[in-house]
C-alpha cells in the first residue's frame, strides 16, 4: 500500500495527471470538429503541459535548494527532463504556424514563473505574473483554452468561424469553474494580498458565481450553429458534474479532491464521450 501510495503522489505531483486533463481536452476538441485523430499534436500537448507544469511549480525550489532537494523532487526533475525531450520530438512534428503559437503561450507560461517585473506590480517580492493580484485563474484558463481548442484547429488550418470561438469562450469559462475548488482549498495557504477570487468575495459568492458560469457554458452550447445532440447532452451532464464538485468545495478538504476529482473530470468527459460515441 505504502508503494501504490508513493506511485499515486508521483503521478499527481509529476503533473501526470494534469497532463492527461489537458491531452483529453484537446482530443475533445478533435471530436467536436470532427479533425483526423493527431497522435503527434495529442503527445505534445501532454508532454508539454508536465514541462510547463513542473517548470512552474518547482522552478523556485530548485533554483534556491537545489543541493538539498529531496529524492521525491530529484525524481521529477529526471521526469521533467525526459518529458521535454519528448516534447521536442513531437514538436517538430508540428506545423510551423502551430509553432509559434506555442511559443506564444510559453512564453506566457514562462514570465508567470519568472520574475521580470517592478517590485509595485505585485503583492510580494517573487515578482512574477503570479503574484499579480487576481490574475492566476484567468491566465491559467487563457492558456488552457488557446491549447485544447486553438491549436488543433491552427494545427489542422481549419477556418475560425463562431462555434470554434464559442468552444473557447466555454473552454475558458469551464476552467475557470475548475479552478475554483482550488481557490477555496488554497484559502488557508495563500497571501491574504493576492486577491484570489474567494479572498474577494467569499467561499459562497464565489460558489454562486460558478453555477452561473456554468449556466452560461451550457447556455453558450445551444448558440452554436452546427451542434450535435451527443455534446448538447454531455455538455450538461458535465456541467452538473461540475457543479457538485463546486458546490461540496470546501477550505479543508480531501488531500486529492481538487488534484485527482475535480482536475480529472476533464478525462471523464472525454471517457463519456467516447463511450457514447461507441454505443451509438
Amino acid at each position: 500500500m505504502k508503494l501504490l501510495k508513493q506511485l499515486f503522489d508521483f503521478y499527481i505531483n509529476s503533473s501526470i495527471h494534469v497532463a492527461l486533463s489537458v491531452f483529453s481536452l484537446t482530443w475533445i476538441t478533435l471530436i467536436e470538429f470532427k479533425l483526423p485523430f493527431d497522435v503527434a499534436l495529442l503527445w505534445f500537448v501532454f508532454f508539454a503541459t508536465i514541462t510547463g507544469y513542473n517548470f512552474v511549480k518547482y522552478f523556485g525550489v530548485a533554483k534556491f535548494h537545489h543541493r538539498r532537494l529531496t529524492s521525491r523532487l530529484k525524481a521529477i526533475q529526471v521526469f521533467s527532463f525526459f518529458s521535454f525531450l519528448f516534447l521536442c520530438y513531437y514538436a517538430l512534428q508540428l506545423e510551423t504556424k502551430s509553432l509559434v503559437f506555442v511559443a506564444l503561450l510559453g512564453l506566457v507560461t514562462f514570465f508567470y514563473a519568472i520574475p521580470f517585473l517592478p517590485r509595485h506590480f505585485f503583492v510580494d517580492n517573487q515578482q512574477n505574473l503570479r503574484s499579480i493580484s487576481g490574475l492566476k485563474v484567468y491566465l491559467i484558463a487563457l492558456i488552457w483554452s488557446g491549447v485544447t481548442v486553438f491549436l488543433p484547429i491552427v494545427n489542422d488550418s481549419v477556418e475560425i468561424d463562431s462555434d470554434i470561438i464559442l468552444t473557447g469562450i466555454q473552454r475558458f469559462v469551464f476552467i475557470v469553474v475548475l479552478m475554483l475548488p482550488f481557490e477555496i482549498r488554497d484559502l488557508q495557504y495563500d497571501n491574504l494580498k493576492l486577491g484570489t477570487i474567494p479572498q474577494k468575495i467569499g467561499i459562497t459568492n464565489t460558489k454562486i458565481m460558478g453555477c452561473v458560469l456554468l449556466l452560461c457554458f451550457v447556455i453558450m452550447e445551444f448558440f452554436k450553429i452546427n451542434p450535435t445532440t451527443l455534446f448538447k447532452e454531455v455538455t450538461v451532464l458535465i456541467a452538473i458534474i461540475a457543479l457538485l464538485f463546486l458546490v461540496f468545495s470546501k477550505k479543508i478538504q480531501w488531500k486529492y479532491y481538487s488534484s485527482f476529482l475535480v482536475e480529472g473530470l476533464t478525462i471523464l468527459w472525454l471517457v463519456i464521450l467516447m463511450v457514447v460515441n461507441y454505443l451509438g
